[in-house]
């Protein structure tokens, strides 16, 4: 980037989240898109007319979560990337240029094939954390008027358990949990290794 000014902002703006809790993050986001003061439900109001509930209507409750916990992971998934990229050796790049590769043949025949095995790793890693679904997330951002679209096993098994005191069930819902992970890790390295890439083991 020959931009140094907008490299820093932009690179600020993109890692920050990942450092920040999803405390402090939710508390933003919350002030955000607050229904009265919020910036963001200032824009919509101003360019649509119309008074949006994101927090507390399910069909904007889901989009919220998807977009936020993308903005909160890009950060670390862009060092991991960065890093894979970092390592891959610059005169292949020399020489693919002096073929006559422009910026996409080079990014097409020579990054995305280097940093595969990072995606890999990455992707098996990612499976085991399907059914997690950011507790932390949900927890701090949703209310009872979502609970139909925003609930999850562990903020469930966190209101059966905790609050209702049923340990026994939540016990069990929490080792099923962890039994499918495990085995969702497991096949999706098999996959990876099968289709010739590196696995976790």
């Amino acid at each position: 980037m020959r931009n140094l000014k907008f490299k820093k902002v932009s690179q600020t703006l993109l890692y920050l989240p990942h450092f920040i809790s999803w405390v402090i993050l939710a508390g933003i986001i919350m002030t955000l898109l607050d229904p009265d003061n919020g910036l963001i439900t200032q824009l919509i109001f101003q360019l649509t007319g119309e008074k949006v509930m994101v927090l507390t209507n399910p069909k904007w409750f889901v989009p919220m979560l998807i977009v936020t916990d993308i903005y909160k992971g890009m950060g670390w998934g862009t060092i991991l990337y960065f890093a894979a990229i970092s390592g891959i050796d610059p005169q292949l790049y020399e020489a693919a240029s002096i073929d006559g590769a422009g910026r996409w043949r080079q990014a097409l025949s020579i990054t995305l094939p280097s940093i595969v095995p990072t995606i890999v790793v990455c992707f098996i890693l990612n499976c085991g954390n399907i059914l997690n679904a950011g507790f932390d997330q949900i927890f701090m951002l949703y209310s009872s008027h979502v609970y139909d679209v925003a609930d999850i096993i562990d903020t469930y098994v966190y209101r059966i358990g905790i609050v209702n005191a049923d340990y026994s069930f939540s016990t069990a819902a929490g080792m099923f949990k962890s039994v499918v992970a495990f085995v969702m890790i497991v096949i999706v390295n098999e996959i990876a290794k099968r289709t010739g890439n590196e696995g976790l083991y």
